[in-house]
């Protein structure tokens, strides 16, 4: 499952879930980071932190800064050898460009929004769900969502400490939203030591 990265007060893209997306009143997903710059007419290489990069870098769209002031609406994005390149508005030349390198980009976004993809989610709609085991019971929270190279990994807060539970259909079986709510498998060691114990 792929999930948008959340910060303070920003989300970031959608995550997918292999095999089948806070509750938050977030308003904005990071979507992209501004990378180096391509040519001498402004376009720069987006290095892409969302799921959804046709819809996020559309022409006409407008992005924000993270953490700054300055605004890009999107004229054209194009792939490049497996790359992202996207021209904006406020980006004139190579100087430009040069100067909005490393620059993470922000898109608005309703509270109500949902992925294009059923199979998604946003990091925004998963953290602070409760997560419960298949018969019912409650063993934390979800703190946190975090990206890895490999797959998406729930963090979640439990009684005993923060459990790292990989974010696939098979660990995951069901995420309701209306209830507030995902479920977890009851695998030991997953969200406890029973493991560890039964071994010593």
């Amino acid at each position: 499952m792929l999930t948008s990265s959340l910060v303070a007060a920003a989300v970031a893209g959608a995550a997918s879930w292999p095999g089948h997306a806070s509750r938050l009143a977030v308003q904005t997903i990071i979507v992209g980071v501004i990378g180096r710059a391509h040519g001498v007419r402004g376009e720069v290489a987006v290095e892409l932190r969302t799921d959804e990069p046709e819809r996020r870098f559309a022409p006409g769209q407008i992005l924000g800064e993270e953490g700054g002031s300055r605004i890009f609406t999107v004229q054209t994005a194009r792939d490049h050898f497996g790359h992202l390149l996207v021209k904006f508005a406020e980006v004139v030349d190579r100087t430009s460009a040069e100067a909005a390198r490393g620059a993470l980009l922000i898109a608005s976004v309703k509270p109500d929004e949902q992925p294009e993809e059923p199979e998604e989610f946003y990091d925004r709609q998963l953290i602070g769900l409760t997560v419960t085991r298949p018969d019912g019971a409650e063993v934390g929270m979800v703190g946190s969502v975090l990206h890895l190279p490999a797959q998406d990994v729930l963090e979640i807060e439990t009684a005993t400490g923060t459990r790292l539970v990989p974010f696939v259909a098979a660990l995951v079986p069901e995420v309701d939203l209306d209830a507030g709510r995902l479920t977890v498998v009851d695998v030991a060691g997953l969200l406890d030591d029973r493991g560890e114990a039964d071994e010593d």
